[in-house]
């Protein structure tokens, strides 16, 4: 599928065939293509935690509002970051870089991130947000239909998981096959009114 008719067709899916399993393969690429999403300075602090245990799943559709994709989705994946990536053996993501721009980019690092715990969750935040789009738009067109979850108790789901104290969570993507098709598009605003040139 080419990637316009990926956007397109990519909806939120709430009901899916909870029979379906997703070739081991195939959620290999679908994580390996997530990889690929940008990351301010290239720390890909993103943490792709895959929910196979069933048990596992069942504990935390009961913090998530008891929503059935949670436990009926082929693949539920909770998206989380660690806050202290960048200070975190930094040279390891420009170790590919010649000398000179390691020297520039490792400092650069340091002074951005340091001592600015909003700094660093926005990062995060932001970095989730576009790895949660590029798995959505890959699952599409793999064939599979998604769904971006930010409803559930973030601290319940936390302890589930064991979450380290340097991490937080961003939001859940569930994926696999969906039973229903959605329902039309609620409502789109029209560009002129969220598209604005230069200023306000």
């Amino acid at each position: 599928m080419e990637t316009i008719d990926a956007i397109k067709a990519r909806r939120s899916v709430k009901h899916f065939d909870a029979t379906h399993k997703i070739p081991e393969d195939e959620i290999t690429e679908l994580l390996s293509l997530a990889a690929l999403s940008p990351t301010a300075f290239n720390i890909q602090h993103w943490r792709f935690v895959v929910v196979k245990d069933t048990e596992l799943r069942s504990k935390i559709q009961e913090v998530s509002w008891g929503q059935a994709q949670v436990t009926d989705s082929s693949l539920l994946i909770i998206l989380c970051a660690d806050l202290k990536a960048w200070d975190k053996s930094s040279s390891r993501y420009w170790k590919n870089a010649v000398q000179e721009v390691q020297d520039f980019i490792l400092p650069a690092i340091d002074n951005y991130y340091r001592d600015k715990d909003q700094v660093q969750r926005d990062e995060a935040m932001r970095s989730c947000g576009i790895a949660a789009q590029t798995l959505m738009l890959t699952a599409k067109s793999m064939g599979y239909d998604s769904c971006p979850m930010d409803g559930f108790d973030f601290s319940a789901v936390a302890n589930l998981i064991n979450l380290p104290a340097d991490h937080i969570i961003a939001m859940y993507v569930a994926i696999g096959k969906g039973l229903t098709e959605a329902a039309p598009r609620a409502g789109q605003l029209a560009l002129n009114e969220i598209v604005i040139e230069n200023t306000f």
